[in-house]
């Protein structure tokens, strides 16, 4: 059953970030966009994005992880510095994918003051915590 758990724990953490990746490059685009055509389309496919994508994955992703932490091996993750580092990450990421629904909700508004350039840095920041959170997994783990 473990395995099976990972397995799906890794599946739903690829989906998740597939979605921290793209959802900002929609950003980018919407920021840019001037027409309300543009920006309405956009807002659909962020909205979908989010909702249908980001959120059940985000879910599964920390649901699963806190099965394979609490199982058989919580004795072994807790005493690790690694996991520690790791779970810091996924807090990270947690609060980034709360800030994504953030501007989407303000670009829906038209109330977003952050420009296309902002959005693209800001893309960036799941690619550091993917890094981080993969290196401290597969290097560290036994």
């Amino acid at each position: 059953m473990f395995l099976w758990m990972k397995a799906f724990h890794i599946i739903s953490m690829v989906c998740w970030f597939a979605v921290l990746f793209y959802l900002p490059r929609l950003f980018v685009y919407h920021s840019m966009s001037e027409d309300k055509i543009s920006r309405e389309r956009f807002s659909v496919m962020e909205r979908k994005l989010l909702r249908g994508i980001g959120l059940p994955s985000m879910i599964a992703t920390i649901l699963l992880g806190i099965g394979l932490a609490a199982g058989s091996r919580w004795s072994v993750y807790s005493a690790e510095a690694w996991f520690w580092a790791k779970l810091a990450c996924v807090a990270i990421l947690l609060a980034y994918h709360h800030m994504c629904g953030r501007y989407y909700r303000q670009l829906l508004s038209d109330s977003c003051s952050k420009s296309h350039v902002f959005f693209r840095w800001f893309n960036e920041i799941p690619v550091v915590l993917l890094i981080a959170i993969v290196c401290l997994v597969v290097v560290n783990s036994k």
